[in-house]
């Protein structure tokens, strides 16, 4: 028998009664009036024997679409990435696992170690000053940027592109809403940010812009002209960018930048369907300490010994709560670690390496779906994702992939009526040729079966 966790027995209870100066656990409840308390049956199932439940969780997993058995082309924020094996290796340790904050910096140097390390390399990536040691995931990352940018500048209103990933804009919606800042979408034409709208809209009041690099279609912004245009208005450039893509794009610090945030997911992080997965928040010295979390710093003690600590700790559980940056209390650090461990097995040229990957497998489905006669929506660079034409609804052409073992792109249309029959496809190192050409060839006997249907 596998026992991970070893139950709690009579005795250990006792002992503990004891320690605490109780007799019963009841007597733990003795303040909590009695009519008040609890006095039905729970409605769950009876417990089972460690057998019986472990075939019972082994059914309801085996429901679940998985790798193993279906090739994935869904991306949309959460992808079908190498992992190197020794990641999970890492992350099982107990030291690390069980891990929590490192409230004693003096007990937990392996934690705060693998954290300084996390920001150094994300740091690195995105070509900013800093970075702090991870937010829950990208689009609460976004969303902090944008309350820090309406902070710094005293300014009420930001405008986010189009092409930023829509539950990203809700999010960033939601935060704004209890601050009273205002959140305007800039169009796009082409699938990138409409430049021409965007110098229209940037005003005196506005806080900042954000945008996706890639962004949600999977195309290259123009990040440059992006923050050369809120800058000039005296606001803050914010990108939103995945990491990976990093390894072979200009960094976003390079472009003038002054936030950028993304979701390590890509870095040997399962996609686990949607989460828990990291944020990341790397910006300039100058607003160092306004970012939202919290900061490991490397420093030495009275003997010269290198240490680590947390530091500039500007939370509402450190400082006055008016004062506070952010009420984020807490961070993604076994997931952080996970990232940190993926990143320096692959090192910098594998980081490289599987980004140029990604890239030309993507270029080869766009044209293996133009030879078969399917249009290939905006004709600019693009990175992991295409949008593809399928000519009919995407729902149910998803619907005839998944019984072919294949989990289709993502339905467009879901985010806008006007995106019919529009899907994004998303291609990683992970899909071979043979792969990309099953797809192409299935999407095209679907669409000619649905088309005969309907003569």
């Amino acid at each position: 028998m596998k026992h991970r966790y070893l139950p709690m027995t009579e005795q250990d209870q006792n002992e503990m009664l004891e320690v605490i100066g109780v007799t019963s656990v009841d007597e733990l409840f003795a303040d909590i009036p009695e009519k008040v308390r609890f006095k039905g049956e729970y409605n769950i199932k009876a417990a089972k024997s460690e057998s019986a439940l472990l075939k019972e969780l082994s059914a309801l997993a085996k429901k679940n679409a998985n790798h193993d058995e279906y090739t994935s082309f869904l991306g949309a924020g959460v992808y079908d990435h190498y992992k190197p094996i020794v990641v999970d290796h890492v992350i099982s340790r107990s030291e690390f696992y069980t891990a929590y904050t490192p409230y004693q910096p003096e007990i937990s140097q392996g934690e705060l170690q693998a954290i300084f390390e996390f920001q150094t390399m994300i740091a690195e990536l995105t070509g900013m000053d800093l970075a702090n040691s991870s937010m829950y995931d990208g689009g609460t990352a976004l969303a902090e940027a944008g309350m820090l940018a309406a902070a710094h500048t005293r300014r009420k209103k930001i405008l986010v592109s189009e092409a930023v990933h829509p539950i990203a804009k809700d999010v960033v919606t939601t935060y704004a809403y209890g601050q009273s800042i205002e959140v305007i979408e800039v169009p796009t034409i082409n699938g990138v940010t409409d430049l021409a709208k965007l110098e229209e809209m940037i005003d005196d009041q506005t806080a900042a812009v954000m945008v996706q690099y890639p962004n949600f279609y999977g195309q290259i912004e123009d990040v440059a002209k992006v923050s050369e245009l809120i800058q000039a208005a005296k606001g803050l450039s914010v990108v939103s960018s995945n990491p990976l893509a990093l390894g072979i794009l200009t960094p976003p610090g390079k472009l003038g930048a002054d936030i950028t945030v993304g979701d390590a997911q890509p870095f040997g992080i399962p996609e686990a369907f949607g989460g828990p997965h990291c944020g990341y928040f790397a910006t300039t010295k100058k607003l160092m300490r306004k970012v939202p979390g919290r900061l490991v710093g490397e420093t030495v003690d009275q003997e010269g010994r290198r240490g680590y600590v947390l530091t500039l700790q500007a939370r509402e559980q450190h400082i006055r709560r008016e004062k506070a940056t952010s009420n984020i209390c807490s961070n993604q650090a076994l997931n952080a670690l996970a990232a940190s461990v993926a990143m320096t097995a692959l090192g910098k040229k594998g980081v490289q390496e599987m980004a140029k990957h990604n890239i030309l497998k993507t270029h080869y489905a766009k044209q293996a779906f133009e030879a078969a006669g399917f249009e290939v929506a905006y004709k600019g660079s693009h990175f992991n994702e295409i949008v593809v034409n399928v000519q009919m609804n995407v729902t149910e052409l998803n619907k005839e992939l998944f019984n072919e073992n294949i989990i289709g792109g993502f339905d467009l249309e879901r985010m806008n009526e006007a995106l019919r029959n529009l899907t994004l496809i998303c291609v990683t190192e992970q899909r071979s040729k043979e792969e990309i050409d099953e797809l192409v060839a299935a999407v095209k006997a679907t669409v000619a079966k649905v088309g005969a249907q309907h003569a």
